[in-house]
């Protein structure tokens, strides 16, 4: 009896995986057809509250949103294993189960306004009957009243076949479902144009390279992404245009082809999260290549009484900071270009908002499609009513980042050093305490880009005795503002307190 409840709720979790796995192979064959799990993702990342998001940035960090598609199939994994323990004798109860899964996921898909009812009800009506079928062949393999070897060895085989197709079918489908985007997106195809202001190559001075030191410019596959977009949004460049719109007197809409024609400018520029902990990695220097965003707004002629830019991104996810952040001279970009290379789709392609200065839940919107003019009052974009602050200023932080705590160091000379900034003020000094009670010194300082982009720091440290030792850094900004010690978390306008690491220390 123990044993064939067990091959009910088997036979239950392998159908709602298989289930699983050919929804995400129907969306990657048929064009349009929308991933049923990151429709559902999709949902949750709107509905839940503020501080689940928090909590999962926290624990997860960038692989937040692999997370939530794992928890999601895992839950209908669990959920098929419950269906399966009560519906042997009541079929029915699977079917309801299973249907309203679909009817779900298909509810989730249509909140995207670019998917048709038709094209999300077909993976989801596909995934519902081969799940049910799948559910009936498995209870017909364990229905035997004697468990023998036999029946036993007949179970497993099929089940083993089913995980197999399972695993085939959902990984057919998402390799599908990515290399349609890609090839549409025409991203391989496209060539920056030569900048009207280039930047020198890196000046020597400006990196120390030192061993577990952040590079000065972060690779785009290292640099953090913290976004809404469970899927990378893969943007067609023949459909994809920009619409400026709202308190305008002259409103438009470019085309890329139109955006590459217009003179572009390199930037070094620091993007920092708003979620990112004292101490934390979510937060990084680019050199980044685009128009100046004034140049596009003189285009469409601000109007009086503008207050506010409101960007929109291809998903729906909208952005709202000072207009006055475009005109007061810091740097503001609408770029295409990273690091010498287009934006990657992670990061925005074809085209986003780099705002020096912002956190960028106010400011740095990828895969712009549009950019909306209006007051103040007359807008509150994504975040704002999930609880962050509307102004969203990057607060001057510094960062340990070798040696780490995980990593002990012997007694002798040692080298500390890590990353400051304090975007549009730029670093001036970083001290660093080498000890619970040591005097602060003054680090030295990696020649800087610009005031929009960190620094590098530096400091000898030569550990005369062999045990735990305690290490904080402090900076100060270009307006003489030096970071407070009072550990603030970081929402609702990001957090504050100085770095502070534990170092073990062992005898050379």
């Amino acid at each position: 009896m123990i044993e064939t409840r067990w091959r009910d709720a088997l036979s239950g979790a392998l159908a709602a995986g298989l289930a699983l796995g050919v929804s995400e192979l129907v969306a990657g064959l048929i064009e349009g057809a929308p991933s049923l799990v990151e429709s559902l993702g999709n949902w949750v990342i709107d509905h839940v509250p503020p501080a689940v998001k928090d909590w999962a940035i926290a624990v997860f960090g960038t692989n937040d949103k692999l997370a939530l598609l794992i928890g999601i199939s895992l839950v209908t994994v669990l959920v098929g294993a419950v269906a399966g323990l009560v519906a042997r004798n009541r079929f029915w109860i699977a079917i309801a189960v299973f249907s309203g899964f679909g009817v779900l996921a298909v509810l989730a898909a249509l909140a995207d306004p670019r998917v048709s009812t038709a094209e999300a009800a077909i993976p989801a009506v596909v995934a519902v009957i081969v799940g049910l079928a799948t559910l009936r062949m498995l209870f017909d393999l364990g229905a035997e009243k004697t468990v023998d070897d036999g029946s036993r060895r007949r179970f497993l085989v099929g089940a083993g076949a089913v995980l197999g197709v399972a695993a085939l079918t959902a990984g057919a489908g998402r390799f599908l479902v990515e290399r349609a985007k890609v090839a549409v997106a025409g991203r391989a195809e496209v060539g920056l144009p030569s900048p009207v202001e280039a930047l020198a190559d890196l000046p020597a001075a400006a990196d120390f390279g030192i061993d577990g030191l952040t590079p000065i410019l972060v690779p785009n596959e290292d640099f953090y992404r913290i976004d809404t977009a469970l899927s990378v949004p893969r943007v067609d460049l023949e459909e994809w245009s920009l619409s400026i719109t709202g308190m305008v007197d002259r409103p438009f809409t470019m085309t890329f082809s139109e955006l590459l024609e217009m003179p572009m400018v390199e930037r070094d520029v620091t993007l920092s999260c708003v979620s990112n902990r004292v101490g934390g990695g979510l937060v990084g220097n680019a050199r980044w290549q685009g128009v100046p965003l004034r140049d596009v707004l003189d285009l469409a002629s601000v109007s009086d009484g503008a207050e506010q830019l409101v960007a929109r991104s291809v998903d729906d996810f909208t952005v709202g900071f000072p207009v006055d952040a475009v005109y007061d001279g810091r740097e503001a970009l609408l770029a295409i270009g990273m690091n010498g290379e287009p934006l990657p789709f992670e990061h925005g392609f074809p085209a986003r908002l780099v705002v020096a200065g912002l956190y960028g839940y106010v400011s740095a919107t990828k895969w712009l499609s549009e950019i909306e003019l209006t007051t103040w009052d007359g807008f509150d974009a994504y975040w704002i009513p999930r609880g962050w602050a509307k102004e969203g200023p990057i607060k001057t932080q510094s960062r340990i980042d070798t040696p780490h705590e995980d990593t002990p160091v012997t007694t002798g000379p040692n080298v500390v050093a890590g990353v400051a900034w304090a975007p549009t003020k730029g670093i001036t000094r970083v001290e660093v305490q080498l000890g619970e009670d040591a005097e602060w010194v003054e680090a030295e300082l990696s020649e800087p880009l610009s005031e929009s982009a960190w620094v590098q720091w530096q400091v000898a440290w030569d550990v005369a005795d062999a045990g735990r030792h305690v290490l904080r850094c402090r900076a100060t900004d270009g307006e003489g503002y030096t970071q407070t010690d009072e550990e603030v978390p970081p929402a609702p306008d990001g957090a504050t307190g100085w770095h502070t690491v534990a170092i073990m220390a062992s005898a050379a």
